[in-house]
């Protein structure tokens, strides 16, 4: 099995394992067939975007104990759906992205520039 890689043509780092992220939930935001979301962008949550991803009927920040989903806080890191953070940033709350823990496959919905643009790794 092929090694997925990032947006920085790196091997694809772990996003978060505290809460449990991916599509997966391997901590990873790797993808594959049966993720019609295409969870792929590792970003922070912030006040902003959790507000505006549940006005927009995805609640992020309540806890389904069903699902084992403790509900997000700014702050922490998850694998994001790539067209949720586009229209994040079309509405001017796009979260801070981690590049290295970011998916390649986001690029065919965001461009490279406007992922750098909100990215927290070093240069």
């Amino acid at each position: 099995m092929t090694q997925a890689r990032n947006v920085l043509g790196g091997e694809l780092e772990t996003c978060c394992t505290s809460p449990m992220t991916g599509f997966y939930r391997d901590g990873q935001c790797s993808t594959g067939a049966g993720d019609v979301g295409s969870h792929v962008v590792c970003a922070e949550m912030t006040e902003e975007f959790l507000a505006f991803t549940q006005s927009a009927g995805n609640d992020l920040s309540t806890p389904v104990p069903t699902y084992n989903f403790p509900g997000l806080k700014p702050g922490d890191r998850w694998c994001l759906c790539a067209s949720r953070w586009k229209e994040a940033l079309d509405a001017g709350v796009a979260p801070p992205v981690v590049l290295s823990a970011t998916h390649a496959l986001a690029v065919e919905y965001v461009s490279l520039d406007e992922l750098k643009q909100h990215g927290l790794d070093p240069s």
